[in-house]
């Protein structure tokens, strides 16, 4: 009887579709893809019509609406040549572009260099309350940017003292050393956040690798620099783009910090106070809103493929 007994093939199960891969199903539909494309076009229409208006005649933008250039097109540089190298009623803006550049490239690099290394250190090197630090880091980033303003000025302004004592002296600076407090402010504002990033990042990477590398000998200097840093790459850069957009449109930081000279005020600074003072300018003012954007989308599509992998890169598995 036993020989005769067929015995059922046992059912195969078929593998649960992970919620990774759900999301990427459903974010690689057509209504995705259309919706993706609608809000490409509601976002794109208002810069084209900026980089339109800035290149049409005074007479035309104050008598017709930006649409209209294609009717007629007419086309003039004036307004970025008053914009850039005019007098100073018409903005001079070239001078402030450079203290943007002075000003977001330093802050960019500090920013990476020290949230990698703490990130590095948050996660593969093992000391007392290093969980505890990771979430006070981590809890820095609900606080609002306006509480810090005022204690950090004093702190360059009159200085730290403890019992009658100065621990840290007032920062005496002036003319193009006032950079320095904007950078080591933005600095300071950034790194929470950098340092929450690169740390998700870098914990995953393979431990085999990592003792690997401590068995030949090498140290955590060695690691950082070869093993590390090249396989964060993509997450550096994402970083990299997001510390350099948020620099690059700060007004109120630099303005408290370096306040509104044109020695050291970047470029939002000046365009603030041209659409205070001379809000009828339109061409100017258009101009002047093209030249402030045209380098965060530079910077932007030509490292998106780097920003896109750095976003995506140890945030999903399956």
């Amino acid at each position: 009887m036993g020989a005769g007994r067929r015995t059922r093939p046992a059912a195969r199960r078929e593998p649960r579709e992970t919620p990774a891969a759900r999301v990427r199903r459903g974010l690689s539909g057509r209504g995705a893809t259309v919706a993706a494309l609608v809000i490409a076009v509601v976002w794109t229409v208002p810069t084209a019509g900026l980089l339109v208006s800035s290149l049409r005649p005074e007479e035309q933008i104050r008598t017709s609406g930006w649409w209209t250039f294609f009717a007629a097109p007419e086309v003039t540089l004036r307004n970025y040549s008053d914009v850039l190298f005019g007098g100073p009623g018409s903005g001079q803006l070239a001078s402030y572009f450079v203290n943007s550049f002075v000003i977001a490239v330093p802050t960019m690099v500090f920013d990476v260099v020290l949230a990698a290394l703490a990130a590095y250190a948050l996660a593969w090197m093992r000391f007392r309350g290093r969980d505890w630090m990771f979430i006070g880091i981590f809890a820095l980033q609900i606080v609002p940017l306006q509480m810090s303003l005022v204690p950090l000025l004093r702190v360059f302004s009159e200085g730290v003292a403890v019992g009658g004592a100065q621990v840290l002296p007032p920062w005496e600076l002036v003319g193009a050393f006032q950079f320095t407090t904007v950078w080591v402010a933005h600095t300071i504002f950034g790194l929470p956040l950098g340092i929450f990033l690169l740390h998700n990042f870098i914990a995953q990477l393979p431990r085999s690798l990592m003792e690997a590398a401590r068995v030949d000998g090498a140290g955590h200097g060695v690691i950082f620099r070869r093993i590390v840093l090249p396989l964060s790459a993509p997450a550096l850069v994402s970083l990299a783009i997001f510390q350099f957009l948020w620099v690059w449109n700060d007004l109120l930081v630099a303005l408290i910090f370096a306040g509104g000279s044109v020695e050291v005020a970047p470029l939002t600074v000046r365009l603030a106070e041209l659409a205070g003072t001379r809000g009828d300018d339109w061409h100017r003012l258009t101009a002047g809103a093209f030249v402030s954007i045209v380098v965060p989308l530079i910077v932007f599509f030509s490292l998106q493929r780097y920003f896109v992998r750095g976003l995506l890169a140890g945030s999903m598995k399956g």
